[in-house]
């Protein structure tokens, strides 16, 4: 039987806000840091707007706003006014929701996850840095007030100081927020590795706050792939693909290093890794537990990697149909969540350069025979309970 798509609600469980130019500069004090503050300014030598942490450039303001843009990526919008104002204007985007019958979006930002290795690296004032980050928990609750129950925020912290980020918690989650956005690769910033007992005073405080932890892949700084010669569309399409695999890494850490036994009530997320390596891993994973020796070694972890994984990890998933199809009938419809990443430039906004179907469309084609019981978690059910979030149905 065919399940009506047409019902369900959607929690879209990926979604990025676009800075807004300003963001920091009216919200950080430049009579103290001057032009060491982010900003955004026209750049000659590109001839667009780039984001600017004192001299040094980042990137450009308008990359991430591909939603309905005419090119295919890595092309974009040179300045940001250009793109669809949907993309970055809290109050229009509520007209996307309404358009494609998505009821809430999980928001996640671009520079306080792609560039946090600049953030350290550039700035040079940790109390700077401190304040951005701050001042970007504090934007994201105003920006989530144009539609209070349809935006779910989830902070950034000061990962590198752990006081300050007990503290950050604290402060972030009595203002509204729903989750924490947090490195998958401590390795990128010299720190101790995600099962080091560094991390066991974060990861109670987050289990006893009941905030889920969130990997966004890519986080910290994007590793590169193709070649020199690849050209810059086959360079993009060969870096975001073999971006979808890192997570793993961060999965099989949790679970092996003893995080998850822990910290039972403490729930993971992989965020924009798409989930159809998922049953690989997790027979993987069983089967190297047993063949090794692990249960004598270890009596003290008490499930197996795929219980574990069971228990306390979600992942998502948006272009994928027959492999996510797949991970769901044999992983089970739990865990699994469904995004559409928007308004980045691979994601599910159909558009005159996009292959992309509308979401119903796309879950219709891949899903509508599935058990309904199943569509309804992976749709919303899934990310309400995560999230804490009440939903009109």
């Amino acid at each position: 039987m065919t399940t009506d798509i047409s019902a369900i609600p959607i929690i879209d469980a990926d979604t990025h806000i676009i800075e807004p130019p300003d963001l920091w500069t009216s919200r950080v004090s430049v009579q103290r840091w001057g032009d060491r503050v982010p900003h955004v300014r026209w750049d000659e030598e590109s001839q667009e707007e780039l984001w600017y942490f004192g001299d040094t450039r980042l990137y450009a303001a308008g990359l991430a706003s591909g939603a309905r843009w005419h090119e295919h990526p890595p092309d974009h919008p040179h300045r940001l006014a250009d793109s669809d104002p949907r993309n970055f204007d809290p109050v229009r985007r509520v007209e996307h929701l309404d358009e494609f019958g998505i009821w809430a979006q999980v928001l996640y930002p671009n520079i306080g996850i792609f560039a946090v290795n600049q953030y350290l690296n550039t700035m040079g004032d940790l109390d700077l840095v401190l304040a951005c980050v701050r001042a970007y928990n504090d934007f994201l609750i105003d920006w989530q007030m144009a539609a209070p129950e349809r935006y779910v925020p989830l902070m950034t912290l000061p990962f590198w100081d752990l006081d300050a980020t007990l503290l950050e918690m604290s402060r972030s989650a009595n203002a509204g927020h729903k989750g924490i956005v947090f490195p998958a690769r401590m390795a990128d910033f010299d720190l101790p590795a995600l099962d080091d007992p560094h991390w066991d005073p974060f990861w109670a405080t987050a289990q006893d706050m009941e905030l889920s932890i969130n990997f966004h892949i890519g986080s910290g700084n994007i590793p590169l792939f193709g070649t020199q010669n690849s050209g810059k569309h086959l360079s993009y399409a060969w870096t975001s693909s073999m971006l979808f695999t890192l997570n793993a890494s961060a999965i099989a850490m949790l679970i092996f290093g003893g995080v998850c036994q822990r910290f039972p009530r403490l729930n993971f997320v992989s965020v924009e890794s798409g989930v159809g390596w998922i049953p690989f891993l997790l027979e993987t994973m069983d089967w190297q537990w047993h063949n090794t020796g692990v249960p004598e070694e270890h009596p003290e972890l008490e499930l197996l990697p795929s219980e574990y994984f069971a228990r306390q990890i979600y992942a998502c998933f948006w272009y994928e149909q027959a492999s996510a199809r797949s991970a769901i009938e044999q992983v089970g419809a739990d865990h699994i969540l469904f995004e559409t990443d928007f308004p980045h430039p691979t994601g599910l906004t159909p558009g005159p350069a996009s292959a992309a179907l509308a979401p119903r469309d796309h879950i219709r084609r891949g899903f509508a025979d599935l058990p309904e019981a199943d569509v309804r978690k992976v749709m919303y059910e899934n990310a309400a309970r995560l999230y804490h979030l009440d939903c009109p149905v």
